[in-house]
């Protein structure tokens, strides 16, 4: 099976808060215009607006624009990539916790004995 590839804008699109809380934000609601999502954002447009332009390149978010409006929805394909990519880590944090369990039983029964 070929290992699964997240792009790079992709990483660096959903590297910052305001951009992974942006597409929070348009996960819940469609077609939303910039600025009603700067208010739920709390930011100001200029900021807003190159954030959009980020998760744009990247595949996240499309623009459509309906009169005046600029209208923003979610693409949410390419961050089936970035699932699948990160999902290859599964198994090494399922050990590593397993691990952290069967140490962590160890010094609760060592505690139990008295040591």
């Amino acid at each position: 099976m070929p290992r699964p590839v997240a792009t790079e804008d992709v990483f660096r699109a959903v590297a910052d808060p305001t951009r992974r809380a942006a597409l929070e934000v348009l996960s819940r609601r469609r077609d939303l215009p910039v600025g009603e999502l700067a208010g739920e954002l709390g930011v100001g447009l200029p900021m807003l607006s190159r954030h959009l332009a980020v998760l744009r390149a990247a595949g996240l978010v499309t623009e459509q624009r309906s009169g005046r409006q600029r209208l923003y929805r979610l693409r949410p394909e390419p961050l089936r990539e970035l699932y699948d990519w990160a999902a290859l880590f599964g198994e090494f944090w399922t050990e590593r916790i397993g691990s952290l369990r069967a140490y962590l039983d160890r010094q609760a029964g060592n505690e139990t004995d008295g040591r």
